[in-house]
């Protein structure tokens, strides 16, 4: 039997072959959602679509965008808020 998380439909499974000769069934984990401006909402582009375990294994560059804020804002956001700090002056 399989543990409760996995007893749901949303997960994929793919019969694998275990070094006995027999199938078993290994279910995939689930696709994680995209990361989010922190003003907007808006999925930010650059940043993979990963767990954050699997991010953590990338290299820094591939993590997030080298710009400021990157990986919390995204450019409209940046953009304006940039603007309104400057005017703010």
């Amino acid at each position: 039997m399989p543990r409760p998380s996995y007893r749901t439909r949303s997960r994929k499974r793919v019969k694998v072959k275990v070094p006995g000769g027999r199938l078993t069934i290994h279910y995939k984990r689930e696709k994680a959602k995209h990361a989010r401006c922190s003003k907007c909402g808006k999925p930010l582009s650059g940043i993979p679509r990963m767990i954050p375990s699997e991010i953590r294994k990338l290299n820094r560059t591939r993590r997030r965008i080298s710009r400021m804020f990157g990986g919390q804002l995204c450019a409209q956001c940046l953009k304006t808020s940039l603007k309104q700090a400057i005017r703010a002056l």
